[in-house]
């Protein structure tokens, strides 16, 4: 018997149409479905960039569940990657009677680790507060009883709670082997039923975990792969620059300083007198912090290594902290078999020992190794109690493009991985360009779902009269939408102002509706209370701009304050602009407007999720319109109808409200 067609799985009469209340035949989903396909077939690599309402995770999963082999499936947040386990793939599953099995794995730091545990509940002077006390007992409680150990399945603990950090292992710190609860560990169990499973949901950061963990010969954090499949594409790159980076700060040397002093005291006495030992590099720590002082004037707090302000003091801090770093490392190999304690400090302090001696090369003086100018760029970031020292690569695309093993195929997926139509953008900074590339639209009828309001005048983004005429300019829109509005603004301090001005603008009114914004509970809370209340409005910052849905009503107004562009004093993007003008490039067009064009998209598409959403689309920055470049960025959005006026975009709202109900 002949195996059913991509087109006639996706029909009316198929098998998914069955699973799926509703479901619509979408040509650009099956498309899609069937570009995967052949993909998997030739073993080749795919960059498609779907359009909202595609229906582009049943168009991968189908072709990936039929053909694919083993089959990895990576997500930019642990939120999609919870939501292709438990919903997606087995519904797909079911519809196309298929027997794959499936496995979820996340980083290390989600599972519970019972050695970790067990040692806090021994120190119960560890503990910050009752609620953390309350939170260690619905944790203990959890560990006997869950399966899984993931943290996203206790709801009474924040995932961003600061305990989890303490009852949760690092790859430095982890016992392996020798941990004497090596049977029971969540870790090692999400492991093995990864290698066996058929398809494995993981994330982006876990893929780029595992490549850097190849590069040092270790092989069994994912299991090998025929198909890969990246959702939420468009943060690899950002993901990837990161993973490819080091970084050192000085909270973990201090809790280096701890452990030491702890396991030496417990099992090595005798060698040498650890208390002094720990102190030294407590000491040495503490006037790094110190010498970063100077960092507290500067807008961002942060500044590359090449423009440190009096750069001496830092050197020589940094220069007797490496000393303090590379003789406890030493000192604690010699004991390391007496104690996995032991051990696993010993790793910790090799592992900040070679990330702190790979930072300071080339010496500030030095003309050391073209490459490592030209390809690195360094940094130091000042917080309000830490220091924290990066390093990160200017181009990942060559360590992305060579970690691909041989004979796999590659999907790369998204809403958003085009400039107005334009791939070079993507493929380039990963190392892709050979990749076919595709675009589907969006089936929405755009033009009368959605108004895209440019306001005529307002002063210039830098200006600061520019948010109090943004949020005037805003609020007849708000009146106008009965709430349901998404405010998304460039900078966290612009989150505060404008949900300050908001407040003010609605005493003045008279208006009791809700203002949330970013800072005032978790993520998950503020978009849950969205999603609940009547009228209200919700004012955020970066990781507000993308991975939000929600349809219906409860969201008719999305507003943009200015135009996303990555901040200048951004250290990796200022090198990356140094390196394009060197070669004789524009990095404004080349790097710093497909940037945005890619996060203007993003943000826009948080409006129309269904095909029957509506609202309208405000851009505060009259620079969309005005520039030149402007047409190149809001040519990329989707269709939406166009005006400047707000008189008629308070009237889109008129409209529909009058409209008879379906």
């Amino acid at each position: 018997m002949q195996e059913p067609t991509i087109s006639e799985l996706f029909s009316l009469d198929g098998p998914l149409a069955s699973m799926s209340p509703g479901f619509r035949v979408r040509s650009s989903q099956i498309e899609l479905a069937q570009a995967v396909e052949r993909t998997i077939a030739e073993r080749s690599t795919l960059v498609a960039e779907a359009g909202t309402g595609t229906g582009k995770t049943w168009a991968y999963l189908v072709p990936a569940l039929l053909g694919g082999g083993k089959v990895l499936v990576s997500t930019g947040t642990r939120t999609l990657q919870d939501q292709l386990f438990a919903r997606d793939l087995p519904k797909v599953r079911e519809a196309l009677s298929l027997p794959a099995s499936i496995a979820l794995l996340k980083g290390r730091g989600n599972y519970v680790c019972h050695y970790h545990l067990e040692r806090l509940q021994g120190e119960d002077r560890a503990l910050h507060s009752r609620g953390e006390v309350q939170q260690l007992r619905h944790i203990q409680t959890f560990s006997q009883q869950s399966s899984t150990g993931d943290r996203a399945d206790l709801p009474s603990v924040p995932e961003d709670a600061e305990i989890w950090q303490r009852v949760t292992s690092t790859r430095e710190n982890c016992l392996g082997q020798d941990c004497p609860n090596v049977r029971d560990c969540f870790v090692l169990k999400a492991r093995r039923q990864a290698q066996e499973a058929d398809v494995v949901v993981i994330n982006h950061a876990l893929f780029m975990a595992d490549l850097m963990l190849r590069d040092e010969g270790i092989t069994d954090l994912l299991p090998a792969a025929d198909t890969v499949i990246f959702d939420e594409a468009h943060q690899l790159p950002d993901t990837a620059t990161r993973f490819l980076g080091t970084s050192v700060s000085t909270h973990q040397l201090l809790d280096l300083s701890k452990l030491v002093e702890t396991a030496g005291l417990a099992h090595a006495r005798e060698l040498t007198n650890w208390s002094e030992q720990a102190r030294r590099l407590e000491h040495a720590t503490k006037e790094l912090r110190l010498n970063c002082a100077g960092l507290e004037k500067m807008p961002s707090r942060r500044v590359t290594f090449e423009a440190f302000p009096s750069p001496e003091g830092f050197d020589a801090a940094r220069e007797v902290l490496q000393t303090a770093l590379d003789e406890i490392a030493s000192m604690l190999s010699s004991v390391e078999e007496k104690h996995p304690d032991l051990a696993a400090a010993a790793r910790s302090g090799h592992e900040l020992a070679e990330r702190l001696s790979t930072w300071g090369k080339p010496g500030r003086s030095s003309q050391g190794p073209i490459e490592d100018i030209q390809q690195v760029v360094r940094w130091v970031e000042l917080g309000l109690h830490h220091v924290r020292l990066h390093a990160a690569p200017l181009s990942v695309a060559e360590a992305f493009s060579r970690y691909r093993q041989g004979g796999q195929a590659w999907v790369f997926t998204s809403a958003t991985l085009s400039v107005h139509g334009d791939f070079s953008h993507f493929t380039s900074r990963l190392g892709l360009e050979k990749a076919e590339t595709m675009r589907l639209e969006s089936p929405f009828d755009y033009a009368n779902q959605a108004l895209l309001f440019v306001p005529r005048t307002l002063p210039a983004p830098q200006s600061p009269e520019f948010l109090p005429a943004f949020v005037e300019t805003l609020m007849p829109l708000i009146q106008a939408s009965q709430g349901g509005a998404l405010v998304l603004c460039t900078t966290l301090r612009a989150v505060e102002r404008v949900a300050s001005l908001l407040a003010d603008a609605y005493d003045q009114l008279g208006l009791t509706w809700p203002i949330m914004r970013q800072g005032n509970g978790t993520r998950r809370d503020l978009l849950e209370r969205f999603r609940t209340l009547d009228h209200a409005v919700l004012v955020g910052s970066a990781s507000f701009w993308e991975g939000i849905d929600v349809a219906g009503d409860r969201l008719t107004l999305v507003a943009i304050d200015k135009l996303p562009f990555a901040p200048p004093d951004d250290p990796v993007l200022e090198a990356r602009i140094r390196a394009c003008r060197s070669r004789g490039g524009n990095p404004f067009m080349e790097y710093q407007l497909p940037e945005a064009a890619i996060a203007l998209k993003q943000g826009a598409g948080r409006l129309i999720r269904t095909e029957t959403d509506w609202g309208v689309l405000m851009v505060g920055d009259t620079r969309l319109v005005d520039k030149p470049y402007g047409k190149q960025l809001w040519r990329g959005l989707p269709p939406f109808a166009r005006t400047r006026d707000v008189e008629e975009a308070v009237a889109f709202y008129q409209r529909h409200s009058e409209a008879p109900a379906d």
